[in-house]
């Protein structure tokens, strides 16, 4: 992990991203020596397939009915 500082990142600001691309470590850019922000690899989330939990939980039928012997403690 290298730390830059601000102007120096600016300056140089393409060949910093084309080290983080290559090496994949994030660059920490600082401000009078300390850490403000961060460079990292952008990476494309991936899309998330609904229903693979289907069937696979299941709530009872008295989930929304509070017992009452614990009433007392939400009043």
């Amino acid at each position: 992990m290298r730390f830059l500082n601000i102007h120096d990142t600016k300056t140089n600001l393409s060949k910093y991203i084309q080290q983080v691309t290559q090496s994949h470590e994030p660059i920490i850019i600082c401000k009078n020596g300390t850490p403000v922000a961060q460079l990292i690899e952008y990476k494309e989330s991936q899309k998330r397939t609904l229903g693979l939990g289907k069937n696979t939980i299941t709530i009872s039928d008295d989930f929304d009915h509070l017992p009452i012997e614990l009433k007392g403690y939400f009043e």
